[in-house]
Protein backbone atom coordinates (compact mmCIF):
# COMPACT_ATOMS: atom_id res chain seq x y z
CA UNK A 1 0.00 0.00 0.00
CA UNK A 2 1.08 3.73 -0.67
CA UNK A 3 0.32 5.68 2.16
CA UNK A 4 0.43 9.65 2.85
CA UNK A 5 0.62 10.57 6.51
CA UNK A 6 -0.16 14.53 7.23
CA UNK A 7 1.49 14.85 9.99
CA UNK A 8 2.47 18.76 12.39
CA UNK A 9 4.57 20.15 14.82
CA UNK A 10 2.92 21.47 17.71
CA UNK A 11 3.98 22.97 20.94
CA UNK A 12 3.79 21.08 24.39
CA UNK A 13 1.72 23.11 26.61
CA UNK A 14 0.13 20.43 28.61
CA UNK A 15 2.08 21.24 31.59
CA UNK A 16 3.15 24.75 31.58
CA UNK A 17 1.58 28.26 31.41
CA UNK A 18 1.41 29.93 28.16
CA UNK A 19 1.57 33.81 27.57
CA UNK A 20 -0.36 35.79 24.49
CA UNK A 21 2.16 37.12 21.92
CA UNK A 22 2.41 40.97 21.36
CA UNK A 23 0.25 41.14 18.37
CA UNK A 24 -2.35 39.06 20.11
CA UNK A 25 -2.40 36.97 17.36
CA UNK A 26 -0.54 34.12 18.95
CA UNK A 27 1.06 32.64 22.09
CA UNK A 28 4.67 33.02 22.78
CA UNK A 29 6.64 30.07 21.51
CA UNK A 30 10.35 31.19 22.23
CA UNK A 31 10.79 28.85 25.23
CA UNK A 32 8.43 26.13 24.46
CA UNK A 33 9.16 22.28 23.44
CA UNK A 34 7.90 20.98 20.06
CA UNK A 35 6.42 17.93 19.36
CA UNK A 36 4.74 15.32 16.71
CA UNK A 37 0.84 16.21 17.55
CA UNK A 38 -0.27 13.79 19.39
CA UNK A 39 -2.92 12.94 17.10
CA UNK A 40 -0.55 12.37 14.20
CA UNK A 41 0.99 9.97 16.05
CA UNK A 42 -1.61 7.75 16.16
CA UNK A 43 -1.77 8.31 12.44
CA UNK A 44 1.45 7.25 11.41
CA UNK A 45 1.58 4.60 13.64
CA UNK A 46 -1.52 3.26 11.95
CA UNK A 47 0.06 3.44 8.64
CA UNK A 48 3.20 1.74 9.76
CA UNK A 49 1.41 -1.28 10.53
CA UNK A 50 -0.77 -1.13 7.20
CA UNK A 51 2.57 -1.23 5.64
CA UNK A 52 3.98 -4.09 7.62
CA UNK A 53 0.61 -6.39 7.06
CA UNK A 54 0.33 -5.13 3.18
CA UNK A 55 3.88 -3.93 2.41
CA UNK A 56 4.15 -0.74 0.27
CA UNK A 57 5.62 2.90 1.52
CA UNK A 58 4.68 5.53 4.34
CA UNK A 59 5.40 8.86 3.24
CA UNK A 60 4.99 12.42 5.84
CA UNK A 61 4.34 15.02 4.83
CA UNK A 62 4.60 18.43 6.91
CA UNK A 63 3.74 22.10 6.19
CA UNK A 64 5.64 23.81 8.51
CA UNK A 65 9.13 25.63 9.04
CA UNK A 66 12.59 24.55 9.40
CA UNK A 67 12.16 22.87 13.16
CA UNK A 68 9.27 20.62 11.30
CA UNK A 69 12.54 19.00 10.28
CA UNK A 70 13.18 17.10 13.63
CA UNK A 71 9.33 16.08 13.22
CA UNK A 72 9.64 14.86 10.01
CA UNK A 73 13.05 12.70 10.84
CA UNK A 74 10.46 11.57 14.06
CA UNK A 75 8.70 9.82 11.70
CA UNK A 76 11.08 8.00 9.72
CA UNK A 77 12.67 6.61 12.88
CA UNK A 78 9.00 5.64 13.60
CA UNK A 79 9.30 3.40 10.07
CA UNK A 80 7.84 6.42 7.64
CA UNK A 81 9.57 5.74 4.17
CA UNK A 82 10.19 9.05 2.91
CA UNK A 83 9.40 12.95 4.26
CA UNK A 84 8.38 16.01 2.81
CA UNK A 85 8.17 19.38 4.41
CA UNK A 86 6.44 22.18 2.21
CA UNK A 87 7.55 25.77 3.35
CA UNK A 88 8.37 29.61 2.26
CA UNK A 89 8.24 32.55 4.50
CA UNK A 90 5.07 33.08 2.52
CA UNK A 91 3.25 30.54 4.29
CA UNK A 92 3.53 32.18 7.58
CA UNK A 93 -0.16 32.45 9.22
CA UNK A 94 -1.64 29.89 6.64
CA UNK A 95 -5.12 28.54 7.60
CA UNK A 96 -6.54 25.20 7.79
CA UNK A 97 -7.81 25.89 4.02
CA UNK A 98 -4.11 27.40 2.93
CA UNK A 99 -2.31 23.93 4.47
CA UNK A 100 -4.90 21.26 2.77
CA UNK A 101 -4.50 23.51 -0.57
CA UNK A 102 -0.54 23.30 -0.21
CA UNK A 103 -1.33 19.32 0.71
CA UNK A 104 -2.63 19.03 -2.71
CA UNK A 105 -0.60 20.68 -4.94
CA UNK A 106 2.25 18.01 -3.78
CA UNK A 107 -0.10 15.39 -3.26
CA UNK A 108 -2.86 14.97 -6.53
CA UNK A 109 0.38 14.05 -9.07
CA UNK A 110 1.67 11.04 -6.47
CA UNK A 111 -0.03 7.59 -6.85
CA UNK A 112 -1.54 6.36 -3.26
CA UNK A 113 -3.96 3.96 -2.16
CA UNK A 114 -4.33 6.06 1.72
CA UNK A 115 -4.14 9.63 3.09
CA UNK A 116 -3.90 9.48 6.96
CA UNK A 117 -4.37 12.31 9.20
CA UNK A 118 -4.63 13.30 13.04
CA UNK A 119 -8.27 14.31 13.97
CA UNK A 120 -7.41 17.33 14.71
CA UNK A 121 -3.76 19.41 16.07
CA UNK A 122 -3.42 20.25 19.69
CA UNK A 123 -2.68 23.34 19.10
CA UNK A 124 -5.74 24.86 17.40
CA UNK A 125 -8.06 22.24 17.63
CA UNK A 126 -9.69 23.50 13.90
CA UNK A 127 -10.08 19.79 12.61
CA UNK A 128 -10.64 20.97 9.14
CA UNK A 129 -7.54 19.90 6.98
CA UNK A 130 -8.59 16.29 6.75
CA UNK A 131 -11.95 17.30 5.87
CA UNK A 132 -10.74 19.73 2.99
CA UNK A 133 -7.99 17.91 1.31
CA UNK A 134 -10.39 15.36 0.77
CA UNK A 135 -12.89 17.69 -1.24
CA UNK A 136 -10.05 18.86 -3.50
CA UNK A 137 -8.98 15.24 -4.18
CA UNK A 138 -12.42 14.41 -4.58
CA UNK A 139 -12.01 11.00 -2.61
CA UNK A 140 -14.27 9.86 -0.04
CA UNK A 141 -13.54 10.63 3.49
CA UNK A 142 -14.53 9.14 7.05
CA UNK A 143 -13.82 11.26 10.53
CA UNK A 144 -13.09 9.69 13.67
CA UNK A 145 -11.48 6.83 12.75
CA UNK A 146 -11.41 3.94 15.43
CA UNK A 147 -10.48 1.19 13.72
CA UNK A 148 -9.34 0.33 10.09
CA UNK A 149 -9.91 -3.28 7.96
CA UNK A 150 -8.65 -2.88 4.64
CA UNK A 151 -10.75 -5.31 2.20
CA UNK A 152 -9.18 -5.25 -1.36
CA UNK A 153 -10.29 -2.22 -2.55
CA UNK A 154 -12.69 -1.13 0.10
CA UNK A 155 -11.80 -0.26 3.26
CA UNK A 156 -14.20 -1.01 6.75
CA UNK A 157 -13.72 2.27 9.40
CA UNK A 158 -15.02 2.11 12.44
CA UNK A 159 -15.89 5.94 13.60
CA UNK A 160 -16.77 7.51 17.04
CA UNK A 161 -19.63 9.31 16.71
CA UNK A 162 -21.66 12.06 20.26
CA UNK A 163 -23.02 9.65 22.97
CA UNK A 164 -20.27 6.98 23.20
CA UNK A 165 -22.08 5.50 19.65
CA UNK A 166 -20.16 4.18 16.74
CA UNK A 167 -20.87 4.04 13.10
CA UNK A 168 -18.99 1.65 10.36
CA UNK A 169 -18.92 2.90 7.11
CA UNK A 170 -17.09 0.83 3.80
CA UNK A 171 -15.07 3.11 1.21
CA UNK A 172 -13.44 2.92 -1.73
CA UNK A 173 -9.93 3.22 -2.25
CA UNK A 174 -8.19 5.74 -2.46
CA UNK A 175 -9.83 7.17 0.25
CA UNK A 176 -8.60 9.51 3.48
CA UNK A 177 -9.23 9.11 7.06
CA UNK A 178 -8.61 11.29 10.27
CA UNK A 179 -7.92 9.06 12.86
CA UNK A 180 -8.37 9.26 16.38
CA UNK A 181 -6.53 8.68 19.12
CA UNK A 182 -6.51 5.41 21.01
CA UNK A 183 -6.98 3.33 17.25
CA UNK A 184 -3.20 1.67 18.57
CA UNK A 185 -0.41 1.79 20.36
CA UNK A 186 2.79 4.28 18.68
CA UNK A 187 5.56 2.60 19.27
CA UNK A 188 8.71 3.86 21.12
CA UNK A 189 11.61 5.66 18.78
CA UNK A 190 14.73 4.13 19.33
CA UNK A 191 17.96 5.36 19.61
CA UNK A 192 19.23 3.05 16.56
CA UNK A 193 16.25 4.60 14.69
CA UNK A 194 16.87 8.35 15.46
CA UNK A 195 20.59 7.82 14.14
CA UNK A 196 19.50 6.63 11.12
CA UNK A 197 16.50 9.05 10.06
CA UNK A 198 19.57 11.64 10.88
CA UNK A 199 21.26 10.10 7.67
CA UNK A 200 18.17 10.34 5.63
CA UNK A 201 17.03 13.44 3.45
CA UNK A 202 13.70 15.49 4.13
CA UNK A 203 12.63 16.39 0.66
CA UNK A 204 11.65 20.49 0.61
CA UNK A 205 9.22 22.46 -1.77
CA UNK A 206 8.62 25.73 -1.62
CA UNK A 207 5.17 27.43 -3.22
CA UNK A 208 6.84 28.24 -6.48
CA UNK A 209 7.62 24.64 -6.73
CA UNK A 210 4.05 23.68 -6.16
CA UNK A 211 2.56 26.30 -8.20
CA UNK A 212 1.04 28.59 -6.15
CA UNK A 213 0.82 32.40 -6.32
CA UNK A 214 2.03 34.51 -3.30
CA UNK A 215 -1.35 35.99 -2.48
CA UNK A 216 -2.99 32.64 -2.49
CA UNK A 217 -0.95 31.37 0.73
CA UNK A 218 -0.41 32.84 3.90
CA UNK A 219 -2.32 35.55 5.66
CA UNK A 220 -3.89 36.88 2.70
CA UNK A 221 -5.28 33.58 0.81
CA UNK A 222 -6.37 32.00 4.02
CA UNK A 223 -10.59 32.21 4.95
CA UNK A 224 -9.84 32.60 8.53
CA UNK A 225 -8.03 35.72 9.82
CA UNK A 226 -7.25 35.56 13.80
CA UNK A 227 -8.39 38.81 15.12
CA UNK A 228 -6.96 38.27 18.50
CA UNK A 229 -6.26 35.49 21.20
CA UNK A 230 -7.03 36.23 25.01
CA UNK A 231 -7.86 34.61 28.33
CA UNK A 232 -11.46 34.27 29.09
CA UNK A 233 -12.82 36.26 31.52
CA UNK A 234 -13.27 34.40 35.22
CA UNK A 235 -15.41 35.15 37.30
CA UNK A 236 -17.33 33.57 40.95
CA UNK A 237 -20.68 34.24 39.83
CA UNK A 238 -23.11 31.52 40.21
CA UNK A 239 -26.93 32.03 39.30
CA UNK A 240 -29.40 29.52 39.60
CA UNK A 241 -32.41 29.81 37.85
CA UNK A 242 -35.70 28.80 38.07
CA UNK A 243 -39.15 28.73 36.33
CA UNK A 244 -40.77 26.46 33.51
CA UNK A 245 -38.30 24.75 30.84
CA UNK A 246 -39.07 27.09 28.34
CA UNK A 247 -38.45 30.69 31.13
CA UNK A 248 -35.11 28.92 31.84
CA UNK A 249 -34.32 28.76 28.40
CA UNK A 250 -35.12 32.36 27.73
CA UNK A 251 -33.13 33.64 30.55
CA UNK A 252 -30.00 31.93 29.28
CA UNK A 253 -30.25 32.89 26.22
CA UNK A 254 -30.24 36.63 27.28
CA UNK A 255 -27.50 35.95 29.88
CA UNK A 256 -25.42 34.68 26.51
CA UNK A 257 -26.29 37.38 24.24
CA UNK A 258 -25.19 40.07 27.29
CA UNK A 259 -21.74 38.12 28.19
CA UNK A 260 -21.47 38.65 24.42
CA UNK A 261 -21.88 34.86 23.77
CA UNK A 262 -24.23 35.59 21.10
CA UNK A 263 -24.19 38.21 18.14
Amino acid sequence: MEIIVCVKRVPDISEIEIDIAPDKKDIKKDDLIFDLNEWDRYALEEAIQLKEKFRGKVTAVTVGDEGSEDTLRKCLAMGADHAIRIYDENFKGSDPYVIAKALYSIIKDRSFDLILTGVQAADDGYGQVGGILSGMLKIPQASMVTHLEVEGKNILVHRELEGGLEEKVRLTLPALLTIQTGINEPRYVSIMGIRKASRLSVDLFNHKDLKLEKEDIGETGSKIKIEEIFFPQTTKETKILSGTHAEIAEEVFEILKEKGGLI
